[in-house]
């Protein structure tokens, strides 16, 4: 009786495939969109934006870069004043199309795009005279259609379900994560929330994943009596199901294209006296999320603010402000494979993230 021999697995290569692909990442002091090929992290360029830029959102179907403008220097709760502009780049040509002032709404942050129905999401911040909101833009003539009440000062991140129907916003320090009719342009719901920072749905929009406390602008690891975490939400019932446990505080959190929870820790330690983190490297944390078992984690640069991934989950990529690096990670392998330091090139301040495909 003979036995047949295991070929050796070749793996292919995560960088195989990706010539043409581009990085944009926003450089939140440098005031700049910067471009990277996806292939070799070669330098492509960068534009100059106003300052001081943060969230990124990329339009296949206009093939348009969207970023918000949304402080005239600082971050939150510590800035010298609020902006009001969104920056419309063509990605290919890596020149700006259009600004589109918001005024009087102010304090754009989150971004979500709803291809199907052309619509971009912008939340902003409250005035004297409304509360914090989303702004509703069409996506064809660039111009404002609307906007929803989120009943919170600062809404800060921003998704939408599959069927473009719902929308749903973490509030920083608001005990509650805000859920929005989009058709009807009401708020309809209020799920109760020990404070929150990034959110994302699964892919059939029936669980709503939000990283939960508030992390007190890079503080401390929990409110009291909460512990740090993922909150699972049901849609469905708009409820608590489920949280996943992490070592530190987490803000960012994305859902890649298959099935990866990818979550972005803090590290170092808070000082309750003084109220200072001491700031060390993060962890990108990895989860399914659908059987919501941890699948690794890989260390990141100091900070992670923004989290997002190739179009074929293949890859992620983790911007860290404090160290103004993007860290490119194999998902299959849990390896780092590269790091980008914005800091060559005399930026600072990572945010935004957005992976854009090479032309057809």
């Amino acid at each position: 009786m003979s036995s047949a021999s295991s070929a050796p697995v070749t793996r292919q290569s995560p960088r195989a495939g990706r010539e043409g692909d581009v990085l944009a990442v926003v450089s939140q002091v440098g005031a700049t969109v910067s471009f990277f090929d996806a292939a070799s992290d070669r330098h492509l360029g960068a534009v100059e934006v106003i300052p001081e830029p943060h969230e990124l959102v990329y339009d296949p179907t206009q093939r348009l870069l969207w970023c918000v403008t949304t402080y005239h220097s600082g971050h939150y709760a510590e800035n010298t004043g609020r902006r009001t502009e969104l920056t419309v780049i063509d990605p290919d040509a890596r020149r700006i199309v259009e600004v589109i002032d918001l005024a009087p709404e102010h304090g754009p942050h989150g971004l979500a795009l709803d291809t199907a129905h052309h619509r971009l999401y912008v939340t902003v911040e409250a005035s004297a005279d409304r509360p914090g909101g989303v702004v509703v833009i069409d996506t064809d003539t660039r111009r404002p259609l609307g906007r929803i009440g989120l009943d919170a000062p600062v809404p800060h991140w921003f998704a939408v379900g599959p069927e473009g129907r719902t929308g749903y916003s973490t509030n920083k320090e608001t005990p509650f994560v805000s859920v929005v009719d989009l058709e009807q342009r009401t708020l309809t719901a209020r799920i109760e929330m020990p404070g929150s920072e990034g959110l994302a749905l699964s892919a059939d929009g029936a669980h709503l994943f939000v990283a939960a406390p508030y992390a007190r602008p890079f503080g401390a690891t929990g409110e009291e009596g909460s512990s740090a975490g993922i909150r699972v939400i049901d849609t469905r019932t708009a409820t608590v199901v489920d949280t996943l446990p992490t070592k530190d505080v987490v803000m960012p959190v994305h859902v890649t294209s298959t099935g990866k929870l990818l979550a972005g820790e803090l590290g170092g330690d808070f000082d309750l006296v003084s109220g200072i983190r001491n700031h060390a490297a993060g962890r990108l944390r990895v989860f399914s999320a659908g059987s919501r078992e941890e699948l690794g984690e890989v260390g990141t640069g100091v900070v992670p603010l923004t989290i997002n991934a190739s179009p074929d989950g293949r890859l992620a990529y983790v911007s860290c402000v404090v160290s103004s690096t993007v860290d490119i990670v194999d998902l299959e392998t849990m390896q780092r494979l590269s790091r980008l330091d914005l800091g060559a090139f005399g930026l600072s301040g990572a945010h935004g993230l957005a992976y854009i495909p090479r032309p057809a």
